[in-house]
């Protein structure tokens, strides 16, 4: 296309992760322009029909005022939908299958972290003592997934090849080999009570909104688990501290936050129970996600058919 017709690129990003976005881009897709918002002239605003966007400021979309659907780069799209002013703007979520595999990747990789007791023995070399801790099989180990959807079913599949035995909750009723499925809020004490690890992988909607509080840290099997790589507002963080202080849970990693960077007074950071990490289960991979935008967009150019879009009422 002309650079009459070019694509925003929007964005809160910096300058150098704008133009290895818009470099990625463009090789996916050599027949676009993709320009940045702050450079596009008037004209190129006013024509422009479909965005891809990163963190968007809305009052850039604001701007755009032909936009019929905006393609993000990222999987969480809650703070768009919280902030979008124009409720006709269709927006596309990334489901990447790489994306997918590396959040399963990093499911595995903590999940063991927890199963063989990697904290116990942390702390005992911080203190000098040799002390071996009870040995059992991951098919002994009860891992319940929340959240069913790309990431979390990939995630499952993992788990059950890495020998665990696995159940999943869902909002809405799923049907997944090899496992055992629950569905609604009804169903969802049952699937603590008998996890060791719990693995939050749900979407920041209303419903999930604390969802992990007090309630259900006391509905959780005693000493139990929990990573949590969905978004931080899902979790309770007073009442998680509280459980981990009061031996209910054992541990908890944490990769996601509600205000990040964490701040580097924060408690969460310090906490012998609690593993931070720095939002890094699931990087984008900027050449994965392109081909995937490259395909919607040239599906679009070619028929006009917009992608699956995100249902505002739910969230995803």
């Amino acid at each position: 296309m002309g650079i009459d017709n070019a694509i925003p690129f929007v964005s809160r990003g910096n300058a150098a992760d704008t133009a290895a976005w818009i470099a990625a881009l463009s090789r996916a897709m050599p027949n676009e322009t993709i320009m940045p918002f702050a450079q596009l002239s008037a004209a190129q605003r006013g024509n422009a029909r479909v965005a891809i966007v990163a963190n968007p400021d809305p009052t850039e979309l604001d701007q755009l005022p032909a936009l019929k659907w905006v393609q993000s780069l990222w999987a969480g799209i809650e703070r768009m939908l919280a902030e979008l002013k124009n409720p006709h703007i269709g927006i596309v979520r990334l489901e990447d299958p790489q994306l997918a595999a590396t959040m399963a990747e990093a499911v595995v990789a903590w999940t063991l972290y927890l199963h063989r007791d990697m904290p116990a023995y942390a702390a005992a070399q911080r203190a000098h003592v040799w002390q071996p801790q009870p040995f059992r099989l991951a098919s002994e180990r009860c891992v319940a997934v929340l959240g069913l959807g790309h990431l979390g079913k990939l995630a499952a599949k993992r788990l059950i090849d890495a020998g665990f035995n696995v159940i999943g909750w869902a909002r809405t009723a799923q049907t997944l080999p090899d496992m055992q499925s629950y569905a609604g809020d009804v169903a969802l004490p049952e699937a603590l009570k008998r996890a060791d690890i719990v693995v939050c992988l749900l979407p920041l909607t209303p419903d999930t909104r604390n969802l992990l509080n007090a309630t259900r840290f006391k509905q959780m099997k005693p000493q139990a688990a929990l990573i949590n790589f969905g978004r931080g507002a899902i979790v309770n963080t007073a009442d998680l501290i509280t459980a981990l202080n009061a031996n209910q849970l054992s541990h908890a990693v944490l990769d996601v936050f509600e205000t990040e960077p964490l701040p580097a007074g924060n408690l969460l950071w310090a906490h012998e129970k609690i593993t931070v990490l720095p939002h890094i289960s699931a990087p984008t991979q900027k050449g994965s996600a392109a081909a995937l935008v490259a395909r919607n967009m040239a599906r679009y150019r070619a028929t006009g058919a917009l992608p699956k879009l995100v249902d505002p009422r739910i969230g995803y």
